[in-house]
């Protein structure tokens, strides 16, 4: 028996939904894609507007590290100052001593006592000479002893010598250099 469709609508109902089917579909996927792209487009936008950001601020990292290593530089450069200002208050209020230093010196040299060399390492003085006689070393001694400006005088070495018809002694003396003037501040600094 041969097969009628006597329902032809049943068929164009069938195919109308495939057709619809088929629009709903590829509609959806439109959309998806569209979804998908809006969304990709809107994150990437932030992503890059995040990453100038970001940039900008690693811009402004770097200059505030080159801000602050200019001024570790300057303060380098003050400490450096401040010492070398230090160093010629100090040498500013220390230089008259010497003058003092020397004319002491030659107060405290009493007759008959030679001096051949002096040598200052910090304050300590070393005093080579020759004198007539150990007395005179011995007063030489005193003197300094009495002086404002020397102190802590020590005998290191007294060599008497027969030099034709007089003898004379070869002596060597320890002294330190004081300064009356100096305020215990300054001995506090040194």
């Amino acid at each position: 028996m041969p097969r009628i469709n006597l329902l032809p609508w049943r068929e164009e109902l069938r195919k109308e939904r495939q057709r619809n089917f088929a629009i709903a579909a590829a509609a959806a996927i439109v959309i998806g894609l569209g979804v998908i792209f809006a969304a990709t487009t809107i994150y990437g936008g932030r992503i890059e507007h995040q990453n100038d950001r970001n940039s900008m601020l690693k811009a402004e990292i770097t200059r505030l590290d080159e801000q602050i290593g200019e001024i570790r530089d300057l303060e380098a450069k003050k400490e450096m100052l401040l010492k070398r200002m230090g160093i010629i208050e100090q040498l500013q209020r220390s230089r008259p001593e010497i003058v003092h230093l020397f004319d002491e010196l030659a107060r405290t040299v009493p007759d008959g006592v030679y001096l051949e060399s002096v040598k200052q390492q910090g304050s300590r003085l070393t005093l080579k000479g020759n004198a007539q006689s150990s007395t005179r070393v011995s007063a030489y001694m005193r003197n300094i002893d009495k002086s404002d400006w020397l102190e802590d005088p020590g005998l290191d070495v007294v060599e008497t010598r027969d030099t034709g018809p007089s003898r004379s002694s070869q002596f060597t003396i320890f002294a330190k250099q004081a300064n009356p003037n100096k305020t215990e501040e300054e001995d506090d600094e040194v």
